[in-house]
């Protein structure tokens, strides 16, 4: 797991962005897994800004999102479809056909939405990178606490806690869906690399656990700790429970520096 502790919340959207860029540098059609949410908010608004200079391109970029809730349509604002249009796909120049969420609209079956859509990731050929945020109980996508590790696309029902840190999107608490259709745990471990975002002190005790903490589906986080290429970006404030801040900054500098001599595996 490679930590990298950055100044503030722009630093690690900058970082995150950059690293985007790089991967589409090398591989112009990867597979993008992406998260929504205030986290990535800014790293989003940063690959437009980039867009616009001509730094980067996504013609030939697919995504998939990590979670949908369930009974709202495609073009309801307060739909995670609608936030991806709103913040990236509507100011840059992705293919909307290569565009991919879980989606459940009002009438479709919640059970047969996940074995679809992990049946288009495998057509896809599986993630190259998946973003991540993390919430404060530990989430990853809407894998709540007591989710299972070997867990793949499905139905979830969202914690009190994970709807009370959404409500602030909803205008009418009564409109709030308490179902989500998420990607597993094993879904996302199958991603080839993960970058997991984390800002702010409120995320600090779910980045200490996520690294130092044992693996348990308590803190379905931890389940990162068996992948093999997990990048995990955070600020400062996020990194403060963290017991081995020294160590993780003097290997982060060693990292770079093999990194400027021999440029990225």
């Amino acid at each position: 797991m490679e930590i990298v502790i950055l100044e503030n919340s722009d630093a690690v959207a900058i970082e995150g962005a950059a690293r985007i860029r790089r991967l589409l540098e090398d591989k112009p059609d990867a597979v993008l897994g992406l998260a929504t949410g205030s986290t990535p908010l800014a790293m989003y608004r940063r690959l437009v800004a980039d867009f616009r200079q001509g730094l980067v391109s996504f013609t030939g970029v697919t995504t998939f999102n990590l979670d949908e809730y369930v009974g709202l349509r495609a073009d309801d604002p307060q739909s995670y479809s609608g936030y991806m249009s709103r913040e990236l796909f509507d100011h840059i120049d992705i293919d909307r056909g290569r565009t991919h969420l879980p989606l459940c609209e009002p009438g479709t079956d919640p059970a047969t939405v996940g074995p679809c859509y992990e049946e288009s990731i495998r057509e896809a050929g599986g993630i190259d990178l998946q973003v991540l945020g993390v919430g404060q109980n530990g989430h990853i996508g809407f894998n709540e606490p007591a989710s299972s590790l070997g867990s793949r696309t499905r139905v979830k029902t969202l914690t009190p806690e994970t709807l009370h840190s959404n409500s602030r999107y909803f205008d009418d608490p009564a409109e709030q869906p308490e179902l989500a259709v998420t990607m597993g745990i094993a879904t996302i471990r199958s991603a080839s690399r993960v970058m997991l975002l984390a800002t702010g002190s409120r995320k600090a005790a779910a980045v200490r656990q996520l690294v130092e903490g044992p693996v348990s589906a308590m803190w379905p986080a931890t389940a990162l700790q068996l992948h093999e290429r997990v990048a995990v970006l955070i600020d400062n404030e996020a990194a403060a429970g963290l017991e081995r801040r020294d160590y993780y900054d003097w290997v982060n500098r060693k990292q770079r520096q093999l990194l400027l001599r021999y440029g990225e595996s």
